[in-house]
């Protein structure tokens, strides 16, 4: 196979490569090993970044292949870890097959939390990277070591998902002066076993913003708009106490920008009482959508399967029994109402115990 390079024009007055001209970058390659997931967040002064820089991989795990950049290395990479490799020995093939690995940088990640972190002698000042358990953090034509430093310490002292670390830590690289250049493109990329749409596919975080004035500024907006509607649920199923505890945090980010949106409530609301969890929680959610929206009758059903998860099954067939008397032809309020209805039977008809 022959290395696939990436060369990319730019305005400045870095002197130009003998191969090519340099893709700048600052990225984080990183993994979950409690969530099983692996990712890479990336933003670069080049077009479309997210289409050259990060590779992840179920139980493989990450690589982010920059600089001048061998595209190669990223598949490569993430074969070798596969393989059983550490991050460490699979960063030692990928740099001692390729003859120009004085012009490259490379974050990998394995699945297992090992790291390694790789900046040729040929790349542009500033360059350079970190590693440690579970991340490898790199980038070269930054404004300076604090690009890495920032990232560094924001992506450790950050609770949540995966994702949310790895945007909060691309963020402050961003702010701490990310490339020198200036902005254009960034990306987020996240995995995890059935982690898609439905349990399609893995990919549980999939956002490239391929050029923007404030392209990091857009992927942490847009972010914010994917986590409610597409991390939480795969959390909220995944049902393990580290999962169901990120999901207080999301649901916080979610709802304190601006004006509560009840749409937004019902969403949540509607997420843990069909799951069984913190129903008393889902209760009030339901209840604060319904009255910034009283007259959504699909609010009202989930605030009446709220009731039901709680076992308030006569609170549940009041509220259902008003959709369905608002909305006569709808066959699933008329379903839901016996569901709720069989319920409080079957709890009335309950012999008493006496003690």
């Amino acid at each position: 196979m022959f290395p696939v390079l990436v060369t990319l024009a730019f305005a400045g007055g870095l002197p130009e490569h003998p191969e090519g001209l340099v893709c700048s970058t600052f990225s984080i390659a990183a993994v979950d090993t409690a969530a099983g997931e692996c990712g890479v967040a990336v933003a670069s002064k080049v077009l479309a970044v997210g289409y050259i820089v990060p590779w992840v991989e179920c139980g493989g795990g990450a690589v982010a292949t920059q600089a001048l950049a061998n595209v190669s290395l990223g598949p490569s990479g993430l074969e070798l870890l596969a393989g059983g490799l550490s991050a460490g020995e699979a960063l030692e093939i990928l740099i001692s097959t390729d003859e120009d690995f004085k012009d490259r940088q490379v974050g990998i990640v394995d699945a297992d939390g090992g790291s390694a972190t790789f900046t040729g002698s040929d790349t542009y000042a500033w360059a350079g990277g970190v590693s440690g358990p579970g991340y490898a953090i790199q980038g070269n034509i930054l404004t300076g070591p604090e690009v890495i430093a920032a990232m560094e310490e924001t992506f450790l002292s950050t609770g949540g998902p995966l994702s949310y670390r790895l945007v909060r830590a691309l963020s402050a690289g961003d702010s701490a002066g990310g490339d020198s250049r200036g902005r254009q493109s960034a990306a987020l990329l996240v995995h995890r076993p059935e982690g898609g749409y439905q349990g399609v596919g893995d990919a549980l975080v999939d956002i490239r913003v391929d050029d923007h004035a404030d392209p990091v500024g857009e992927l942490a907006r847009i972010y914010a708009l994917w986590e409610p509607v597409f991390v939480l649920p795969v959390y909220a199923d995944a049902g393990t106490e580290y999962e169901l505890g990120f999901l207080p945090g999301m649901m916080d980010r979610a709802l304190t920008p601006g004006e509560r949106d009840p749409h937004m409530l019902n969403a949540f609301a509607w997420t843990l009482a069909v799951r069984g969890i913190e129903p008393e929680t889902a209760v009030e959610l339901a209840m604060e959508a319904h009255m910034l929206a009283p007259d959504d009758m699909n609010i009202v059903d989930t605030l009446a399967e709220a009731l039901y998860s709680a076992g308030r099954y006569a609170e549940a067939v009041t509220w259902e029994d008003e959709a369905l008397r608002r909305e006569p032809d709808n066959d699933w309020f008329r379903d839901q109402l016996a569901k709720f209805t069989k319920a409080l039977e079957s709890l009335e008809r309950a012999p008493i115990e006496i003690r």
